[in-house]
């Protein structure tokens, strides 16, 4: 990611790369933000009503290929834009942006270079097939903020709606746009507006909120962390960058989602994108120094143990799913139900959780994380050895680290005696850092191979969340009456019987199973 605004003419139509960060804030918000500008060097202020229509084909081709296509209308003046593809790391977006002054509302694709449309349907072709897809229509109010630096920045408060035929949609953002300078003063700015809460970065553009609208778009689907996108011929830093923004990427789609309908599932994926994080910073952590993310490990520790309490309301709702169908055999089924959702109810709610992802130490974490990322923040701290051993191809560095990994999961786990429900419980962690290792170098593999050797450690942990899902019951187990309480006793017994029966066979699958990167 550079760190300086590039700017560039071509065929006198301005073509720049926009590097912008985009925060959601609620409408009271714009007491606090005007406070906070007052403190600045205010080089220029204005408040302008913009009108911007979208246009596409009918099949969305242009959307497909990741370009955007508006014409912004304001006093008697129209403006042409188009952006390209670019790239979003939490919150921060950069993508190339051709401009041209117009005359109309309707677009007119020759005011721009024609290299800058996808191969694949002539200019002329392209043009014939646009329509109108939705409008944003807003008030701007904006500042140029002069940095200490003397880096310019302009800071953007928008309030109005996105409109699609008859459906609309609230807009309310701020945007830090560099004009001027290094990328770096955006986040010194942005960190200093966030300081009392209430701003919350985000990753869907004004665009992309059309877009669903237009198509009446019901959300994201969760997912599963899946394998960083690595390939043979990174570098062991190219690797760390793919990794970590991998998992930012991971964390904030998730977040975007919580804040939609409130899934816990999303919240779950949030955990994970954080202990995968942790976990990158110990798999190069032979390279690059603790006292380098000394601060990051720090804030990602404290939001790890924020989040602790979504396993126990994961496992509460297995329990009771179905109104306590798993508990149907026990008599004391509606009682034990009762008692599980009256623990979940002592778990943080939905108001808490908000409040806590548009906290000024959450959004501060963000923050300095992709600020991390952008300016490599570990460089400095690299002595000669360490940078000649990033730069190198990310094949040994890989097959070290799995070495690693294998070692101590056959440590963890001894093929010669059986482990008890507590000896497996006990390494879950270990178990999990193990398997977020994998997923930094696994893609470099042969799939299969990898499948065969990752799915019985996938499978063992699921097994030890299997066994923690009866600790909720188990703590129970004293409040029933005596001949409820030991069926209860017995089912639980049962169950951990079977579940470790099927670990087991799990567990010695998994040591047998050949390393796939040997």
């Amino acid at each position: 990611i550079g760190n300086i605004l590039s700017v560039s003419s071509f065929k006198g139509k301005t073509m720049e790369t926009e590097i912008e960060l985009k925060f959601f804030v609620s409408p009271d918000f714009s007491d606090t933000l005007r406070r906070k500008i007052a403190e600045t060097k205010i080089l220029q202020s204005s408040c302008r009503e913009l009108g911007n229509t979208y246009f596409d084909t009918q099949d969305n081709w242009l959307r497909k290929h990741d370009i955007g296509l508006r014409i912004r209308r304001f006093d008697d003046v129209f403006i042409q834009t188009v952006k390209t593809s670019g790239r979003v790391v939490a919150g921060l977006h950069q993508r190339p942006e051709y401009n041209a002054e117009h005359t109309c509302n309707l677009p007119e694709l020759i005011l721009h270079p024609d290299d800058i449309w996808p191969e694949g349907k002539k200019v002329a072709v392209l043009q014939s097939e646009l329509n109108a897809i939705f409008s944003t229509n807003f008030t701007r109010e904006q500042w140029l903020v002069g940095m200490p630096d003397g880096s310019q920045i302009e800071v953007a408060f928008d309030q109005g709606k996105v409109i699609a035929g008859d459906k609309e949609d609230p807009i309310c953002e701020v945007e830090l746009e560099l004009k001027s300078g290094q990328a770096d003063s955006l986040f010194i700015l942005a960190r200093s507006l966030s300081d009392e809460g209430g701003m919350r970065l985000g990753n869907l553009s004004k665009a992309a909120r059309g877009y669903r609208l237009a198509q009446n778009y019901q959300g994201d689907e969760v997912k599963f962390l899946p394998l960083v996108a690595t390939n043979e011929e990174d570098t062991v830093e190219q690797c760390f960058v793919k990794s970590l923004e991998h998992a930012l990427s991971h964390w904030h789609y998730h977040e975007q989602i919580y804040f939609e309908r409130s899934s816990l599932v999303s919240l779950q994926q949030i955990g994970d994108s954080i202990s995968f994080i942790r976990q990158i910073l110990t798999v190069f952590g032979g390279i690059v120094p603790r006292r380098a993310s000394a601060i990051l490990r720090q804030e990602l520790k404290w939001l790890d143990e924020e989040l602790s309490w979504l396993k126990t309301a994961d496992y509460i709702d297995d329990l009771c799913e179905d109104k306590g169908h798993a508990l149907r055999k026990l008599d004391a089924r509606k009682h034990l139900v009762k008692r599980l959702q009256e623990q979940k109810q002592q778990l943080p709610e939905k108001g808490e959780v908000m409040a806590l992802l548009t906290s000024a130490r959450y959004t501060a974490l963000l923050l300095d994380l992709s600020r991390w990322l952008m300016a490599k923040g570990w460089q400095p701290f690299l002595d000669d050895k360490a940078r000649e051993k990033m730069v190198r191809n990310i094949g040994h560095f890989s097959q070290k680290q799995l070495d690693r990994t294998w070692a101590e999961l056959i440590e963890a786990f001894p093929p010669e005696r059986k482990l008890s429900r507590q000896e497996y419980i006990d390494q879950r962690y270990r178990l999990m850092r193990n398997l977020y290792t994998g997923i930094c170098f696994a893609a470099i593999y042969d799939i299969e191979q990898r499948n065969s050797f990752r799915m019985p450690w996938a499978d063992l942990f699921s097994g030890i969340d299997d066994l923690l899902t009866l600790e909720p019951l188990q703590a129970l187990v004293a409040e029933l009456e005596e001949e409820e309480r030991a069926q209860l006793e017995r089912w639980i017994a049962r169950q951990e019987s079977s579940i470790l029966h099927a670990m087991e066979q799990t567990r010695l699958m998994g040591i047998e199973a050949q390393p796939y990167w040997s």
